[in-house]
């Protein structure tokens, strides 16, 4: 068989009367329902500070770069101005805005409550 290629069709899988398999009419998969969000433990706004030393700092910008910790000082308040996927916030201090895992901050009002 020289010469011949195999192909391979990337098709939906579907059912023989031609409508697609999956989840049943009117309703999508994997999207939640209602009005669920994640919750997260900030807000666009909310002053926060870093929780212990980080080896680096992402900077939040179009292409980021690592850049050295001792950009931010322990005791620097910064304020959230972005939230990112799987937890990581970008945060606005006085020298730059770093993303940074939710992990790694906490909140510089005490309580734990948010101002505006």
């Amino acid at each position: 068989m020289a010469g011949q290629v195999a192909t391979t069709a990337f098709n939906s899988p579907s059912d023989p009367e031609g409508g697609s398999v999956g989840a049943p009419e009117g309703e999508s998969v994997g999207e939640p329902e209602g009005d669920q969000r994640p919750i997260t433990p900030f807000a666009v706004g909310d002053r926060v500070h870093l929780a212990g030393a980080l080896r680096y700092l992402k900077t939040a910008d179009p292409m980021p770069m690592l850049r050295p910790p001792d950009l931010v000082a322990s005791d620097e308040v910064g304020r959230v101005v972005e939230i990112r996927p799987r937890g990581w916030f970008a945060v606005a201090f006085r020298r730059g805005t770093f993303l940074i895992s939710g992990e790694n901050l906490r909140s510089s009002i005490p309580g734990g409550t948010t101002a505006g």
